[in-house]
């Protein structure tokens, strides 16, 4: 017997929310109730998408009787408020990267899910559920790579954040590739391979400040280009660029070198070559799905997709499937199995990877090392 899962209220309402409900609908939640800064914004998304209920108040939303799971897909600097209250009130979360603007709302983030740990509080850094990274993770832990040496990130594209101005064009507000982009790879990273980053150099810019739209008073401060070096803490190095100024596909690669071998995890496939192998060939290892599943592609709008980079969609769907089958067996629609989504980030996840942003800012100003700081999260103010 199918038991019915948690209905779902979901805050946003731009491509990334959209994206994300057409998600959970093709896994069979229900999406119950919408919020939007604006009751119109939050009326014609509504409509469109066929949403019963919507609202631009925030309690509304997080009292909505039949809301048990709360998506936050709002601007970053309401991610903070909106998990505390909905932790608060005993409803599960699920947060849109970032985990706010900085440590100070991560921190009240962990606090609440502190005092109501059998509630679900995960991040939507889903990288982590692509099939070639769950491989990648699986052979670093059983040492196909000897001690790891090197990591290197590349990741190219031309995406158009928003061509009209809004958080995603500031930097104070949480835009930018080392944001967008930058914090799913450093997630996956650590996912990897169990290391974090103790200091990092960083270097951000922004080339192209104005758009056909943007080109008034206002400009573009949201970084386009973004390099940094970090060092380990069990001494590998990393080095990564992210570069929002290549016309074309969105394209990455995250290549691990060890004392033993290599991994390439580069644009939905993983490679491998063992330094013993006398005929010195990578080898493919996995690879994720081509495409994404028909009924959900035709969903999306190709202006989702022009935005929303393939893998990342692809490691939404994953999630969404696994977040399915965690609440499938209870009658309870608020609880769920730890065990199928033990490999989803937690909001202690997102504190490693704010801080680890915060410092790479730090540097590209100080254009200096700089050391990130390592919070134990059972002891965090």
């Amino acid at each position: 017997m199918t038991l019915p899962l948690p209905g779902v209220g979901v805050f946003g309402t731009g491509l990334s929310a959209k994206a994300f409900i057409i998600m959970l609908r093709s896994a069979g939640f229900s999406i119950e109730a919408l919020w939007g800064r604006t009751e119109d914004e939050a009326a014609e998304l509504a409509e469109r998408m066929q949403i019963p209920f919507f609202t631009n108040r925030i309690d509304e939303l997080l009292l909505h009787q039949r809301v048990d799971l709360v998506c936050i897909n709002s601007p970053p600097f309401l991610h903070s408020q909106i998990a505390v209250k909905t932790l608060g009130i005993g409803k599960n979360v699920l947060c849109e990267r970032p985990a706010g603007l900085g440590y100070s709302d991560t921190a009240r983030m962990i606090n609440a899910a502190r005092y109501y740990p059998s509630l679900m509080s995960l991040l939507g850094y889903n990288l982590r559920f692509l099939p070639t990274f769950q491989k990648m993770r699986r052979l670093i832990s059983e040492r196909f790579l000897g001690d790891i040496l090197v990591f290197e990130v590349c990741v190219h594209c031309g995406i158009i954040f928003n061509e009209n101005y809004s958080w995603s064009n500031d930097e104070r507000m949480g835009g930018g590739m080392l944001a967008a982009f930058g914090s799913h790879f450093l997630d996956v990273l650590s996912f990897v391979s169990g290391q974090r980053a103790t200091k990092v150099h960083g270097f951000l810019t922004t080339f192209q400040k104005k758009n056909s739209k943007i080109n008034g008073f206002r400009e573009i401060t949201s970084d386009d280009f973004c390099t940094f070096q970090m060092k380990m803490d069990k001494n590998a190095y990393c080095t990564c660029v992210l570069n929002n100024n290549i016309p074309g596909k969105f394209c990455y690669e995250v290549l691990a070198i060890g004392t033993e071998g290599r991994l390439s995890a580069k644009d939905g496939f993983l490679y491998g070559r063992k330094t013993s192998d006398a005929n010195n060939k990578e080898v493919l290892l996995d690879e994720d799905a081509i495409e994404l599943p028909s009924e959900v592609d035709e969903f999306l709008p190709p202006e989702m997709k022009d935005q929303h980079p393939t893998p990342l969609l692809k490691g939404m769907l994953k999630f969404t499937e696994a977040l399915r089958d965690s609440f499938c067996k209870f009658e309870d629609r608020r609880k769920w199995d730890h065990d199928i989504l033990q490999s989803a980030s937690t909001f202690e996840d997102a504190l490693y990877v704010q801080t680890v942003l915060d410092s790479i800012r730090k540097s590209s100003k100080s254009c200096d090392w700089e050391q990130v700081p390592l919070y134990d999260s059972s002891n965090i103010s």
